[in-house]
């Protein structure tokens, strides 16, 4: 498969592989920038950091979020329904492995203005 490259305003997706089984993503977020605070309905993703830091907001309420701050070598596991937010602390770039819903977003806010 052919690199896409998904220019984002936080940084950018590059998909690496999607086939019916998984989706295989190297992302990169630039510092001071973010993701939107968003859930998945179906899609199971676990994100592995590879340089930079990301403080990444997660809970069950949008308004009762944990912070966890991630650093090189760490790895999490995002469920369906886990409401999430990467933010970079500083420029960084991680993996990201999941099912292969690539549509399945639920934005609950963006600083992007994006729906």
């Amino acid at each position: 498969m052919e690199v896409i490259i998904i220019e984002k305003p936080w940084g950018k997706e590059e998909l690496l592989e999607k086939n019916e089984k998984y989706m295989f993503k190297r992302l990169t977020m630039y510092k001071g920038h973010a993701c939107s605070l968003q859930y998945h309905e179906v899609k199971i993703e676990t994100v592995y950091l590879l340089s930079g830091s990301l403080k990444v907001y997660i809970g069950d309420k949008k308004d009762k979020l944990d912070e966890i701050i991630m650093k090189p070598n760490d790895s999490m596991t995002l469920f369906p329904f886990k409401i999430h937010r990467m933010e970079a602390l500083k420029d960084s770039i991680y993996l990201e492995a999941s099912t292969p819903e690539l549509e399945d977003v639920v934005r609950l806010q963006d600083r992007y203005k994006r729906v």
